[in-house]
């Protein structure tokens, strides 16, 4: 399982591989500025020729593989820093590395371990320390770093994983669902279609007008079920706010929120309980896509004539932009003269509110 999502991260970074290798001018410049001998500049070429298909192949794999080739990595700096000191920079590269091939448990010990080397190798090495010490410092801020990055990935990627596997169970149980009534509405009716067929048929010559009442008799139940088919079809389309609620629910439950949902009874006109519905669902999504939150308020209430709905997390909160999801809460709420407020100052609250409705004069 930490295997494959592992391998997944490499396709989440891009651009990113390349970007990073800015950090090898450090390596260069003093072959560049200074006054290089033969054996550093021979070190040094031959530190990026075995340096770059490791840091590449770290990129196509995951797990074990890719901490063998942070090792790897570290053991080139190891070996080309008496050389050529600016070699420091590739245990920064190893390190950043681990994070994303191991559990934090596990890379806060392989972390510990090449902090330890680079130490060891700065007391052996007739090196000046002002050279280890920022190789110190900063291959640990990366480790630690790329070890938080790395968890909240994989808590991206399980949180979405999760998200789809629920929404995959409710088509299988919609289709189940809609198998079971439709087996249920027309199974017996069917039934009776066909006995009473072929009884007309077999008194068409026996008793022409007991065949004729059968025959109408079918037209009859035929108009009756097609009348029960057009009102379940209508049935399944109508996905109101009640409905939405129910999804939001077992969304939440999915994702390890506690749901804690409070609903006012009454009834909403259609558009209304569409608008609502729409604005519950992508509000949710939000909670779980983003919030990293662990309680979730649904509450629908009656404020001054006016119908709320407000949705309330403990996550991280924030007034990022907004995007297509809270914009099209605002343009379903504005359809039905309805207003969204946010705050993000403790969590993330949206209060949706529409009109109360007109009196008849």
């Amino acid at each position: 399982m930490f295997q494959q999502e592992s391998d997944r991260y490499r396709r989440d970074v891009g651009w990113m591989p390349y970007a990073w290798l800015v950090y090898l001018l450090f390596f260069v410049a003093p072959l560049v500025a200074g006054h290089p001998t033969r054996l550093q500049v021979g070190a040094s070429i031959a530190a990026i020729a075995v340096f770059l298909p490791l840091y590449f192949a770290a990129f196509r794999t995951g797990g074990r593989r890719q901490l063998i080739i942070a090792w790897a990595i570290h053991a080139v700096g190891a070996a080309v820093a008496p050389i050529n000191p600016a070699a420091i920079c590739f245990f920064i590269y190893a390190a950043a590395f681990v994070g994303f091939a191991s559990r934090p448990p596990a890379a806060i010990v392989w972390i510990a371990l090449m902090l330890l080397s680079i130490v060891a190798q700065a007391f052996w090495l007739p090196l000046d320390h002002w050279t280890w010490l920022p190789a110190i410092t900063v291959t640990g801020i990366v480790g630690v770093t790329n070890i938080s990055v790395g968890e909240l990935r994989r808590k991206d990627r399980r949180l979405r994983l999760a998200e789809t596997s629920v929404a995959e169970m409710a088509r299988i149980a919609e289709r189940e669902r809609i198998g079971r009534d439709l087996h249920d509405l027309l199974g017996h009716t069917l039934s009776v279609i066909v006995l009473k067929s072929e009884l007309a048929s077999r008194l068409a010559d026996r008793d022409p007008e007991r065949a004729v009442a059968e025959i109408r008799d079918v037209e009859r139940i035929s108009r009756e079920a097609l009348g029960e088919v057009r009102k379940a079809v209508r049935g399944y389309r109508s996905e109101g706010l009640l409905d939405e609620v129910a999804n939001a629910e077992r969304v939440l439950v999915a994702a390890g929120i506690t749901p804690e949902i409070a609903m006012a009874p009454g009834a909403l006109p259609p558009d209304e309980d569409r608008a609502l519905a729409f604005a519950l669902r992508e509000a949710v999504t939000n909670v779980v896509r983003h919030a990293s939150a662990r309680r979730c308020w649904i509450r629908l209430s009656a404020d001054g004539g006016r119908t709320v709905l407000e949705v309330r997390d403990d996550g991280r909160g924030g007034l990022a932009p907004e995007g297509s999801g809270l914009s099209g809460i605002r343009e379903r709420l504005r359809e039905v003269a309805g207003t969204l407020e946010r705050d993000g100052r403790q969590g993330t609250r949206l209060v949706m509110s529409l009109p109360a409705p007109r009196s008849a004069s």
